[in-house]
């Protein structure tokens, strides 16, 4: 029973690298998905983004610095960062329960620890910074779209920070290295390995690895993200300049 199950799974398994090379999406293996950025688009957030990476559409909002409550949760030193990750219920194909789940804390955990090396919360301290990051649509790579998504909301919002965080997820598909995955790459590859850099000082904020990669795998997958994320910085400095060049140009 046990082994006609796992062969019945096998027979399942759509084919993820084409007879050409490509992908099923038609991409090449170190090729992003069509990806859009755009800042500034909640009037009610002191600062917001909305990250679109393929099928996969994250929108941001940054609330703060504020007063901490309650206020027993204030550093005297530092402000703190709060994050909270959310899958809307109509952002997969089953409807989710609007309830937060464990994976949502779980990344919600990540997504803060990404991004708080690069917040210089030293200058305000006893307040809080929010940050909500709502996935809309769900097709692979939620958690690096949030974090690409929250950092923009974070500049958008005016917060200092020592640089932008961008991130992508390498996958490992029919024993190839691909970069950016989709959600059926996701589902039926051997390894997903998120990974967020600060693009200027090629630091790694967040690194997770879900499956197996030889060290000399990891050495190229780490490469290849690292292609993959300048190409996204430069996006999201694209995003800001966007909004406020034209703001700089009306006030000289």
């Amino acid at each position: 029973m046990r082994r006609r199950g796992l062969v019945e799974m096998e027979a399942e398994k759509p084919k993820l690298i084409l007879e050409n090379g490509l992908r099923t999406d038609g991409r090449k293996p170190d090729e992003l998905r069509p990806y859009r950025m755009v800042v500034g688009i909640l009037s009610n957030a002191d600062g917001s983004a909305l990250v679109e990476m393929g099928g996969t559409h994250v929108l941001a909002a940054v609330y703060g610095p504020r007063e901490a409550h309650p206020k027993h949760i204030a550093l005297p030193d530092r402000a703190v960062i709060r994050c909270r990750y959310h899958m809307a219920p109509f952002s997969t194909s089953d409807r989710k329960s609007p309830a937060p789940s464990r994976r949502e804390i779980e990344l919600s955990k990540v997504i803060r620890e990404g991004l708080e090396p690069v917040v210089l919360t030293e200058l305000y301290p006893r307040t809080t910074i929010d940050i909500f990051v709502e996935v809309l649509q769900a097709d692979g790579g939620t958690r690096t779209a949030g974090i690409t998504a929250a950092a923009l909301a974070l500049a958008d919002a005016g917060i200092p920070m020592k640089d932008l965080v961008a991130g992508v997820a390498v996958g490992k598909v029919e024993g190839m290295l691909v970069l950016d995955i989709n959600e059926l790459e996701d589902e039926y590859g051997e390894a997903d390995m998120p990974v967020a850099m600060m693009p200027s000082f090629k630091k790694i904020t967040l690194l997770q690895l879900n499956g197996v990669l030889s060290p000399d795998e990891f050495e190229e997958a780490l490469k290849l993200a690292e292609k993959g994320i300048m190409e996204l910085y430069q996006a999201q400095r694209e995003a800001l300049l966007s909004k406020y060049k034209p703001i700089a140009e009306q006030e000289e």
